[in-house]
């Protein structure tokens, strides 16, 4: 599946998150969210180390964004949150990868990897500053 719990969550907290103007806490995220502390902690950790979000400990720790929000897309929100690629399917992005081993005699790869990177491109275009601003996705 592409867009899991986790996807949901990252993407609702640096919502929340962006619309601060000082680091934000784990427990007032979870709490004005509605998001189990624990998960989301682990969800938010995943974007630090992925440079999406910087962390800072301490009395006035928290969250906050390392990157404007017209410089984060939904790709890579996606790809911090679930620690993979994006995948619309369960087949590898090479014919030489392939899980059943069967790669070199697949009929189907061809149409979804081609899929596969039209959706890549367009999460590319979606920034988190476009979802904040509703901007129309055409």
């Amino acid at each position: 599946m592409l867009f899991t719990k986790a996807s949901e969550y990252a993407l609702l907290s640096l919502m929340f998150i962006a619309q601060k103007d000082k680091p934000q806490d784990v427990d007032t995220i979870s709490s004005e969210l509605n998001i189990s502390k624990s998960f989301l902690a682990k969800i938010l950790q995943h974007m630090a180390r992925e440079g999406i979000l910087c962390s800072y400990k301490g009395a006035n720790g928290g969250f906050h964004l390392a990157k404007k929000p017209n410089e984060i897309n939904l790709k890579d929100i996606i790809e911090g949150a679930e620690k993979r690629p994006t995948a619309v399917f369960e087949c590898s992005n090479s014919r030489d990868d392939c899980p059943s081993e069967k790669g070199e005699f697949c009929k189907i790869w061809s149409m979804f990897n081609v899929l596969q990177v039209k959706v890549d491109e367009f999460l590319e275009t979606i920034t988190l500053g476009d979802i904040i601003s509703q901007k129309s996705l055409k």
